[in-house]
């Protein structure tokens, strides 16, 4: 077992801020690499420490392994937290905190370059006989994709083999749309991964986005903490998010959660983790789509329901410390959503809208938390994503969060730039989302409905 003493958190928004409030809950000093833009941060305010690592530009700064390492040994720190994003899911950064002697609060690079390519994190769920959607191989041009797509059938849907985040993805309806999809897909794969691999799964339309995360640590012991449901999509970018599912049965819960034991369990997986499945409504039958080897940024809603401080439990495994949780220690208590707040306007093709907010009052009350790294006159740089803040918000079941949920967006008021705050009431406020009556396509189709968008 490592002590831990001093972390340098390699983030920045308000997952820097999240692992901050941990690290001062376990008396752990931090120490912030930030950027230029972010100087002025709440992070930055709250760090023990902050050490400017670059410019703006992320590929100067958050992308930088050198001087991340730089300023972890610069800081003495002990460990590296990446956070989810930039360099989270890169096995260069833990092998490099390997070599300094410093730990790295994620999985072992081994497990991040098994799941992180896509082909092979298939192929591991294929040998441990988890289903996962009919699909291809590797495809390397356009003659072998006309020659799988006969196999599998349209629609279908192709994917980056080192993917992630929507990169890289394209849906073909139809014949004529083939070509123009896979150049588009292997120009996109190869400009965000600098992989331009592509492989092809079949399109399944009505279907939940279900992702179960897993703890393990080095001794062996590998539990789950039920499910999220991430199906409210756009782009394949999430934007509400809810545990647990309201689409699966008991019977279903167990099979799932089991399947992404397995997957952790046979590549010796350390750390905290998400086994993302494809769960089809039609069929009552899921499919392993991929694990995501982070803290993801829909974390809080699984806090919300069993009461797990998962950074902690990171940092604890990271640490050598042996798991102090047992699978059956581990329930559902009542329901959570998870709204995602954006600097971004919905009427203007979700523009994203960068500026000083004016004013920030974020909604209160002992169901509702609020992850953010914002307040009134922070100036919202046009270098990174656009999430400004996550309601978090838990009620006795879905209705009773879904209600509290609308009254918390009802009670966010923030001026000064354009945000996604009257798009998510709406989205709350409609039928389909009350009765639960909604899949991976259904967003798409909200958003393109202009008048229901500028309701």
């Amino acid at each position: 077992m490592k002590p831990v003493s001093r972390i340098l958190v390699a983030n920045r928004g308000e997952i820097a801020v999240r692992i901050i409030k941990t690290c001062r809950n376990l008396g752990i000093e931090t120490v912030l690499a930030m950027s230029e833009a972010d100087r002025d941060s709440l992070a930055a305010r709250m760090a023990d420490r902050s050490v400017c690592i670059g410019p703006p530009a992320p590929a100067k700064s958050y992308l930088d392994i050198n001087t991340i390492i730089m300023a972890a040994l610069g800081s003495n720190a002990d460990a590296v937290h990446p956070g989810y994003g930039f360099l989270a899911e890169h096995p260069d950064l833990g092998e490099a905190c390997g070599r300094n002697g410093l730990i790295f609060i994620g999985p072992k690079p081994d497990s991040i370059r098994k799941m992180g390519d896509k082909l092979v994190a298939r192929k591991t769920a294929m040998n441990l006989d988890i289903p996962v959607i009919p699909g291809s191989g590797l495809i390397t041009n356009l003659t072998q994709g006309w020659s799988e797509v006969k196999k599998i059938g349209f629609p279908v849907l192709l994917k980056a083999a080192a993917g992630g985040g929507g990169k890289g993805m394209k849906i073909v309806y139809r014949p004529e749309e083939m070509e123009s999809a896979f150049m588009e897909a292997s120009a996109e794969a190869r400009a965000a991964f600098d992989d331009d691999r592509i492989y092809m799964e079949r399109f399944i339309p009505n279907a939940r986005h279900i992702e179960i995360q897993i703890l393990a640590d080095c001794f062996g012991n590998c539990i789950h903490l039920f499910e999220r449901d991430c199906s409210l999509q756009r782009r394949y970018q999430k934007m509400i998010e809810e545990a647990p599912s309201n689409a699966l049965s008991t019977e279903a819960r167990q099979s799932i959660c089991e399947a992404a034991l397995n997957i952790a369990r046979s590549i010796g997986y350390q750390n905290a983790g998400t086994v993302e499945f494809v769960f089809d409504l039609d069929k009552n039958l899921f499919y392993f789509l991929e694990m995501n080897t982070r803290i993801q940024v829909e974390h809080p809603i699984t806090e919300m329901i069993t009461g797990v401080d998962l950074i902690e439990q990171q940092i604890r495994i990271a640490a050598g410390q042996e798991l102090q949780l047992s699978q059956d220690r581990i329930s559902i208590r009542g329901h959570a959503i998870e709204c995602r707040i954006n600097a971004e306007c919905p009427e203007a093709g979700f523009r994203a809208s960068p500026g000083r907010i004016t004013k920030w009052e974020t909604p209160r009350g002992e169901w509702v938390r609020v992850d953010t790294h914002c307040f009134g006159g922070y100036f919202v740089p046009p270098n990174y994503d656009s999430l400004l803040a996550k309601i978090i918000v838990s009620g006795e079941n879905r209705e009773d969060a879904a209600s509290k949920t609308a009254q918390a967006l009802e009670n966010f008021q923030v001026n000064g730039i354009d945000t996604n705050l009257q798009l998510l009431s709406s989205i709350l406020a409609h039928p389909h989302f009350k009765s639960g009556q909604t899949n991976t396509s259904w967003l798409e189709t909200f958003v393109c409905t202009q008048g229901v968008v500028n309701s």
